[in-house]
């Protein structure tokens, strides 16, 4: 049978066959992704995977596949990471989707929260998206997820660049602050402000010792790396701005958090922006 390989159109083979599991062998029924790869019909997973090449070449194509984003990719049938042809997805979601009006009885509140969150905000990072929906709990986020996924209601993402860097970071109190002084939503502010907190600490402990703030704290096999050193004058003034937003939300906002306006100040010694809410 044919055998796959990196640089080769897999997605023509997908919708081909209309679907295809990751990494599942000759054990289970079904087109997969690891058989195709191997290029045999009889293959089996061996017990030790980390150390099989045909193994690690089948990640690093569900890696590619993903990535181009091609097909639909997610945890479907029993758990099991499926590929999925656009043409099926329809056909898909008439047997594992839930309807909008059923989902306050289909799905678990863990996953119903998580779904309101990012039905306001498209995409979020894991962090961010723990603390908005209030799903702290490590495990009970993972399997919320996966329960979207199989629901089809979120699609799996993979992380191309997971470096911090700090400019982005700190906008974003920038943005809640902006959204206060047109909405005056006093809640969608607290909503968000452990996020914004979390983001201003992780700036002000990249400052360094003339002052400016360093470009990014790189991340390289799932740990941190080296700091990008780089303090560009642009982004440091874009950060002097941010923080500005972040005193008027803390003090304005938040029972003062003395803690976080001793670093901001100390960090920029800023005058402190009036955040006394319309009355």
């Amino acid at each position: 049978m044919e055998r796959f390989r990196l640089d080769e159109p897999t997605e023509r083979f997908i919708d081909e066959v209309g679907f295809l599991s990751c990494l599942t062998d000759a054990r289970r029924p079904g087109p997969s992704l690891y058989i195709a790869v191997c290029g045999r019909r009889d293959a089996v997973l061996p017990r030790n995977v980390q150390k099989d090449p045909e193994s690690s070449e089948t990640w690093l194509l569900k890696d590619e596949l993903v990535r181009r984003g091609k097909v639909y990719y997610a945890k479907m049938a029993r758990g099991k990471a499926m590929f999925l042809a656009p043409a099926m997805i329809p056909h898909f979601n008439a047997i594992w989707g839930v309807r909008k009006a059923d989902e306050a009885r289909r799905l678990s509140p863990p996953a119903r929260r998580i779904l309101k969150v990012l039905r306001a905000e498209w995409e979020m990072a894991t962090a961010d998206l723990r603390a908005a929906s209030g799903v702290d709990d490590r495990a009970r986020f993972t399997k919320a997820i996966e329960e979207l996924q199989t629901r089809m209601k979120v699609v799996a993402g993979e992380v191309e660049d997971a470096s911090g860097e700090t400019n982005m970071s700190a906008y974003l109190a920038v943005g809640i602050w902006h959204h206060w002084l047109i909405r005056r939503d006093r809640r969608y502010v607290e909503r968000f402000w452990p996020v914004v907190r979390r983001a201003l600490d992780f700036v002000e402990g990249m400052q360094l010792s003339f002052g400016g703030i360093a470009w990014s704290q790189e991340w390289h096999d799932g740990a941190p790396a080296g700091i990008n050193r780089d303090a560009l004058v642009a982004g440091s003034s874009s950060i002097y701005q941010s923080l500005r937003a972040g005193v008027a939300l803390a003090e304005g906002f938040v029972a003062r958090d003395p803690l976080l306006l001793g670093d901001l100040f100390a960090a920029a010694a800023l005058p402190l922006p009036s955040a006394e809410p319309a009355r």
